[in-house]
């Protein structure tokens, strides 16, 4: 599957990161500079697949080099 980068894991980024796992278009990856504020919103977004329906991997993360490739 593709992969998306967010940067920004804010309220905006975080919205945005489940309407993108909803359509099932891409993997996500949330980025931001607050250490564990992406981690804790991709698990909390991640955690919403079952009910939501979603198969996009959200993850969270501090460093730009896991946007690569996306």
């Amino acid at each position: 599957m593709p992969k998306i980068s967010i940067i920004g894991a804010g309220n905006v980024g975080a919205s945005l990161a489940q309407c993108l796992a909803v359509k099932n278009i891409a993997d996500i990856v949330l980025l931001d500079i607050v250490e564990g504020l992406p981690q804790g919103k991709a698990l909390d977004l991640q955690e919403s697949a079952p009910v939501l329906g979603f198969n996009s991997i959200i993850s969270g993360t501090n460093d730009y080099k896991d946007t690569a490739k996306s």
